[in-house]
């Protein structure tokens, strides 16, 4: 073999091992997401929908189950994308002749940002659909029983529903914008519309995280507070001992003279509530000490 044979057949079989690499990689990845996000949604799925009966109620909220993982899972890789890109640019520029960590090139983001993106559109147009009505679905009317009845009445209202949504947008650009240069712009779904509809929905998430994350973390704040012990040492004890005393002595008042209220008093739970009484307040007197 001469040396450039050998030369084009090293260099192609440098760009197969990076293929191949890549996609081992992506694989792993995406299976810790995929394992990671089922455990998550089966810690709080309840128990009933999966032991039911009907086999094949429980056979469809598997299969929607598996579907939610995946696309939940898609998601979690969408949010951690970025900062592994940025990770990853930063550990290559400290490192740049490492030859463990050269797996961290450009082609492996590229590629990771172009199976997510693929998959994030199919979750959100075709997956996430696709469980809500395979859920609700019970099949055609005089159809055999069965997963797969369920299964084709789910694609005809997939299919009635892309129609519909296709047939508003025709019929919006038309009202809007009526030329043939928008029309045709319609058929160019995959590379304007598609972009345009995964950033229109990002763009309403972020939003949401934005509203949602100081009421939550007001909430945090709220709930922790509860369940922390307050400390000793900024209580106001003689407060305490005086409010303590005082609610005795109005206690003790209205047990000594039941006849001066206009309602009958329960005396056997006065007399709880001045026992509790005064168990306050000696503790707090302890405490004082």
């Amino acid at each position: 073999m001469e040396a450039p044979d050998y030369e084009v057949l090293s260099v192609r079989e440098q760009l197969f091992h990076e293929r191949i690499r890549e996609c081992i990689i992506s694989t792993l990845l995406f299976a810790t997401l995929y394992i990671l996000c089922h455990i998550f949604l089966t810690r709080f799925k309840k128990p009933a929908e999966f032991t039911t009966v009907d086999d094949e109620d429980a056979t469809v909220n598997k299969i929607a189950l598996e579907l939610c993982t995946f696309t939940l899972a898609i998601a979690l890789g969408a949010v951690l994308l970025l900062p592994f890109s940025i990770i990853s640019n930063e550990v290559l520029l400290s490192l740049p002749r490492n030859y463990y960590i050269q797996w961290l090139n450009g082609s492996l983001i590229h590629g990771l940002w172009n199976l997510v993106f693929l998959f994030s559109n199919l979750s959100l147009i075709f997956l996430m659909p696709f469980a809500y009505f395979f859920t609700e679905s019970e099949g055609f009317a005089g159809s055999r029983k069965g997963v797969l009845g369920r299964v084709y009445e789910t694609v005809v209202m997939l299919m009635l529903l892309t129609l519909l949504v296709l047939g508003m947008v025709w019929v919006a650009s038309a009202i809007v914008d009526n030329n043939k240069a928008s029309r045709e712009s319609l058929y160019d779904f995959w590379e304007y519309y598609l972009p345009y509809l995964y950033s229109c929905i990002s763009f309403l998430g972020v939003l949401l995280l934005l509203v949602c994350t100081p009421l939550g973390l007001a909430r945090m704040f709220s709930v922790t507070g509860k369940l922390l012990v307050k400390p000793r040492l900024l209580e106001d004890l003689e407060e305490q001992l005086y409010c303590s005393a005082f609610e005795e002595a109005a206690l003790t008042r209205r047990i000594c003279n039941p006849t001066s209220c206009w309602l009958p008093l329960d005396m056997e739970l006065l007399h709880r509530q001045l026992l509790a009484l005064q168990t306050q307040r000696v503790l707090l007197g302890i405490s004082r000490m």
